[in-house]
């Protein structure tokens, strides 16, 4: 099954990893994992459904002293350093340094499995998005919930958007010179990219660093517009655009190249795509899979809950204040799926 937009979609149909197929037929749930991996899931019934209600006992979550990182708080911040680093030799302006949380997933009393649509239930309540969905193929190795507040795709007809996110404080108080600069270095990277399949001319900005609130934090969002080549559909849109310019960095290749050598667990479907396409209508909307958990079933024993988060380093990047802004990102989220979130006026659930 898969959640997005009001949407419920059930009665699997086909399954493949063909980006071509998204301009067939049909409406498709896609998970594209940031290493490059894409599934597409078409489904036979799709209809309007409220997001799913908070059921107690339906999730249970992993202990909040649990969870672990794949960069300590030494290894992010030399992390850090070493970008900045790689920024004063001239080969990279800014890249995205990111870390996996994870933590082993109890059973439910009586014994089922986890399910991630329980847990899109909690985040519905606790951090609702614009961007919120479920992708859930565990015969596919697919069990995705996430609470995205960013726009990787957005296409209707030939027309194609990306709304990339640079810049993050619990205010926009705390909102810096050097997140600016930072969303705008990833705008002119998006325009890039969006105009090596756009029509000449078409690529704008309607909208330039816009403070959007979300919960418990506030982001700096752009929005970035043009018009499809001719010929040109889904498979030529990701060829041009993944894995999304604001979770990689400036220059694109320079930046995957810093990411490989520092970052020690893969990203999955953390900063990749999520979402759904009509093919029927010309019509989809991916999400950059951030503020997204997934079940990981190939550790052993017991399934692992996966989270990750991460920031942009510049120049002007302070090591702590980085290392800060990821906790801010992952704090919330892992306090609701461990059920230690408290919203206001209301009781721990």
């Amino acid at each position: 099954m898969a959640r997005f937009g009001g949407l419920l979609a059930t009665d699997l149909r086909d399954v493949t990893r063909d980006p071509e197929a998204l301009d067939s037929t049909g409406w498709w749930a896609v998970v594209a994992d940031f290493e490059g991996d894409l599934l597409c899931a078409r489904f036979g019934d799709v209809r309007p459904a409220p997001a799913p209600a908070a059921v107690p006992g339906q999730w249970r979550g992993p202990a909040a002293e649990d969870w672990t990182s794949s960069l300590d708080r030494d290894a992010y911040i030399a992390g850090v350093r070493r970008i900045r680093e790689h920024i004063a030799a001239g080969e990279v302006y800014q890249a995205n340094l990111c870390r996996v949380l994870g933590a082993p997933l109890p059973d439910l009393p009586d014994g089922a499995p986890a399910d991630i649509d329980a847990l899109t239930a909690l985040l519905a309540r606790g951090n609702p998005a614009p961007y919120a969905g479920t992708v859930r193929l565990p015969a596919h190795g697919v069990e995705v919930a996430t609470a995205s507040p960013e726009l990787y795709l957005r296409r209707t007809g030939r027309t194609v958007e990306s709304g990339p996110i640079k810049g993050t404080g619990r205010t926009a108080e705390d909102l810096l010179e050097k997140d600016h600069a930072e969303n705008v270095m990833i705008v002119d990277l998006v325009r890039n990219d969006l105009g090596r399949v756009c029509a000449t001319g078409s690529v704008a900005v309607p909208a330039l660093c816009a403070i959007e609130p979300h919960p418990g934090l506030v982001h700096l969002v752009s929005t970035v517009r043009g018009e499809l080549a001719e010929d040109t559909g889904w498979a030529g849109l990701f060829a041009a655009t993944f894995p999304p310019g604001s979770v990689t960095g400036a220059p694109k290749s320079s930046a995957m190249d810093i990411i490989r050598a520092l970052e020690t667990s893969p990203r999955g479907p953390y900063c990749g795509g999520v979402g759904w396409v009509d093919a029927d209508r010309g019509t989809g909307e991916l999400a950059v899979g951030i503020r997204t958990f997934w079940i990981d079933r190939t550790t052993g024993l017991r399934p692992v809950l996966r989270f990750g988060t991460g920031a942009g380093i510049t120049w002007g990047s302070d090591p702590d204040r980085e290392w800060a802004e990821t906790e801010l990102k992952a704090s919330r989220l892992l306090a609701i799926a461990s059920g230690t979130h408290q919203p206001l006026g209301g009781t721990i659930r």
